[in-house]
Parts: structure tokens; C-alpha cells; sequence
């Protein structure tokens, strides 16, 4: 035995997710999202105006070129020190606004977190005692950590990806194709290669950053479930089954992991390979056509800083999708915590005990801790006065600690009633 607590349903529920566990999911997500609308489109406006500014360095730099080099060779300086001071309050700007976004993103991400985190603790104070006896105590831990780890990670970058990187490649894309059509063209053509690899990596790394936070739920599980139920383990002499299960799924995260390692391998070197080969496309085409005086000297350094920019987002975009995944699968298992009902409810108008005087009555009480079980108390009828002391004798099974447990009401009794002076304790 690890610990006290019992999983309940089969490994494979965290392997793969049904429509309506994503609708729950999602759902979640839209509550935590719903009362910061109206801050969040104050951030996507600072992302667009922080790119809008970062985008025009090229831009300007062209013009610096082709328009402050000429000039100061007729000893006029005014254009080029114009293009400088506009590149560095660009950047100034850019830089400004990225500070404020950061600072007030990761402000309204913690809330959230905060929120979340709180909603998740009181709702299983409130679950009923089956919940906790057959949930693994392990398991609720990884929810509140690595669950939400997975959580912060998503609210931390999210909007800045999901804005700025998309921002980033149609404001860069647009202003190639304004410079100069073929070398849109160009840029355009090897981005489909480049968007083929991405929706490859995004497939296969999806599967498997799943198998990494499910991996990383049942290491956690194990260890918390082991050491919460140390004596169990050492007068059972399980330390030895308990490390060789806990070094197989140690094994098992560090395979995942290692999976993930050599997909990056892969799709990086060959995104950044497309980008190089893109570079050398455009410097290619943009240098004839700088000898055919179709194009100034400015503009083709422009490009070239252009379509070494274009990449990165796709880089971005495709690491966020795997953010994406693992907070999806994050949110599902929250979610699916939070979906829990207790069997045990507060009555619809409670009766108020002014005077209690501790009179206990069951009467024919008979009860199951799950329908598929035998009976773990036969009915039973029991009258303790009130201020009577009372001793249940038994053997193992006889069903002591069955009715201690329902005469403080952590179950409710399958058949028959308790009373509490006349009062049902429904």
C-alpha cells in the first residue's frame, strides 16, 4: 500500500480527453477569464501598440539608410539623426509598453490563481467523506500544484503569444509585401514548408506533453500517498514495493521528458534551418534586384531584418500551443475535482436544536459505503438516552466504526433513520 486513499477510475481517464471534459475545461476557463474582460482588452491593446512600435525599427532603419546616408554626404545630418531618434523612442516605446503589460498581466493572472486556487480548497472541505476515502489525498495535492503550475504558465504568457506573436507575423508579412511583392512572395512560399513542420510538432508534442503532466500527477500521487501513510508502509514492510513503484514512475516521467527533448530537437534546428534558408532567399532575390536598381540598399536590409523576425513567432506560437495543451489538461482535471457532488446534503429548511439533550435513536438502520458493496451495517436498531454512555463491542467488520460514522453524519444511512433528540439528522 502507498497511503490511505483509493483512486477511483482508471489510468486511462488522464490520457485522453472526451468533448464534454474540453467543454468543462474551457468553461472553467471563461469563469476565471470573465471578470478581468474588460482588463484584458486593455492588455491586447498595449500588445498591439508594443508590436506596432517594434515592427517599425526595420522600417526605419530603411529610411535611414536610403534617405540620412545620402544626405549626409551633402553634409546635411537632420535625416539620419531623425531615423536614429525615431529608432530608439520606438524602441523606448516598445520597451515601455512591454514593462507595463508584464507587470499587469502577471497582476490579473495571480488573481486568478488566487481565486481559483480558493474556490478549488473550500470545494473539497465541502465533499462528504466518500470523496475523500476512495479520491487519493496525492492526486488532490497535484491539483493545487502542478495543475496549476501548468495554469500559471498559460495565464502568464497566453495573451502575449496568442496576440503579440499572431500581431508580429501579419504586421511583418504586410509590410514585406508593401517594401517589396517578390520578396513577399518568397517569404510566403517557405512559410508553407515552416506551417507543415509547425502543425507536425503540435500533433505529436500535444500527446506527449499530456503523458508528461499525467506522469507528473502520479509522481506526486505516490510520493504524498507514501508519506502520508508512512505507518501503513513501514508495519506492512512496503518500503521496498513503494520505491520500485515510485522508480517506474520516475522512469516514466523521464521517458516523457526525454520524448519532448527530441521532438524540440527536431522541430527547432529545422525551423531555424527554413529561417536561414528564407534569409538567404530574400537576400538573394533583394540583392538583384538592387544591382537591377529595383530596390534601394535600405529596404533590402529592411527585409532581411524582417524575414529573420518572421520565425520566431511560429517558434512562439507553436511552444505556446504545448502551454496550451498542458493547461487544457490542468484545467480538465480541475475541473473534473470541481464537478464533484457530495452525497451527503445540507437539508432544504434545517431544523434548529435549541436545547440539545443527545438522545440518539436508530431506527432499522441499514448502510453500504458504495451500491456495488455488501451491506457494511445489517440493520441495526439502537435508543441511547440521553446522557448515557455507551460501549460497542464487536468483532472486525461487526460495523463499530460504520455507526460512529453515521451517528456524526459523514454518510448518509442507505435505509432506515437516526435521530438526534426526535430531530432526523437529514
Amino acid at each position: 500500500m502507498s497511503g490511505t486513499g483509493r483512486t477511483r477510475g482508471s489510468s486511462t481517464r488522464y490520457t485522453q480527453m472526451t468533448k464534454e471534459e474540453r467543454r468543462a475545461s474551457l468553461r472553467l476557463l471563461g469563469s476565471l477569464l470573465k471578470p478581468y474582460k474588460w482588463q484584458l482588452v486593455g492588455l491586447s491593446t498595449i500588445v498591439v501598440l508594443a508590436q506596432l512600435a517594434s515592427v517599425a525599427s526595420p522600417a526605419i532603419i530603411a529610411w535611414g539608410i536610403d534617405n540620412g546616408i545620402p544626405a549626409l554626404l551633402e553634409g546635411n545630418a537632420t535625416p539620419a539623426v531623425a531615423a536614429s531618434v525615431a529608432h530608439i523612442a520606438a524602441a523606448l516605446v516598445g520597451g515601455g509598453l512591454m514593462y507595463v503589460f508584464i507587470r499587469w498581466n502577471m497582476t490579473i493572472g495571480q488573481h486568478m490563481l488566487f481565486g481559483l486556487r480558493k474556490r478549488l480548497f473550500l470545494h473539497s472541505q465541502r465533499l462528504d467523506m466518500k470523496f475523500h476515502e476512495t479520491y487519493a489525498s496525492g492526486r488532490t495535492v497535484a491539483r493545487q500544484t502542478s495543475d496549476m503550475d501548468a495554469l500559471a504558465n498559460l495565464l502568464n504568457s497566453g495573451l502575449d503569444i496568442m496576440v503579440g506573436s499572431v500581431l508580429q507575423m501579419v504586421f511583418t508579412m504586410v509590410l514585406i509585401v508593401t517594401m517589396d511583392v517578390p520578396s513577399g512572395v518568397v517569404m510566403a512560399g517557405l512559410l508553407i514548408p515552416a506551417t507543415m513542420l509547425t502543425v507536425w510538432f503540435q500533433k505529436r508534442s500535444s500527446v506527449i506533453y499530456r503523458q508528461i503532466q499525467t506522469n507528473s500527477a502520479r509522481l506526486i500521487s505516490h510520493f504524498v500517498e507514501t508519506v502520508s501513510g508512512i505507518r501503513a508502509v513501514k508495519s506492512y514492510r512496503r518500503q521496498r514495493a513503494n520505491g520500485e513503484r515510485y522508480e517506474q514512475l520516475a522512469e516514466d516521467h523521464r521517458q516523457s521528458s526525454l520524448r519532448s527533448i527530441q521532438l524540440f530537437g527536431i522541430y527547432q534546428p529545422t525551423l531555424r534551418w527554413l529561417s536561414t534558408i528564407t534569409i538567404a532567399a530574400v537576400l538573394t532575390v533583394g540583392g538583384f534586384r538592387v544591382l537591377g536598381d529595383e530596390l534601394q540598399v535600405g529596404v533590402l536590409v529592411a527585409l532581411v531584418l524582417y524575414a529573420r523576425r518572421f520565425f520566431q513567432p511560429i517558434d512562439e506560437i507553436a511552444n505556446f500551443y504545448n502551454t496550451f495543451q498542458s493547461a487544457v489538461a490542468a484545467l480538465e482535471k480541475i475541473s473534473g475535482l470541481m464537478a464533484e457532488e457530495s452525497s451527503v446534503t445540507d437539508p432544504e429548511d434545517p431544523v434548529e436544536l435549541a436545547d440539545v439533550q443527545g438522545e440518539i435513536v436508530f431506527d432499522d438502520v441499514s448502510f453500504r459505503y458504495d451500491d456495488e458493496l455488501p451491506l457494511a451495517l445489517h440493520p441495526t436498531s439502537l435508543h441511547v438516552p440521553a446522557g448515557q454512555t455507551v460501549a460497542i463491542v464487536g468483532s472486525t467488520g461487526a460495523g463499530k466504526s460504520t455507526i460512529a460514522k453515521l451517528m456524526a453524519r459523514f454518510y448518509d444511512v442507505t435505509d432506515g433513520s437516526i435521530t438526534l433528540d426526535g430531530v432526523n439528522l437529514k
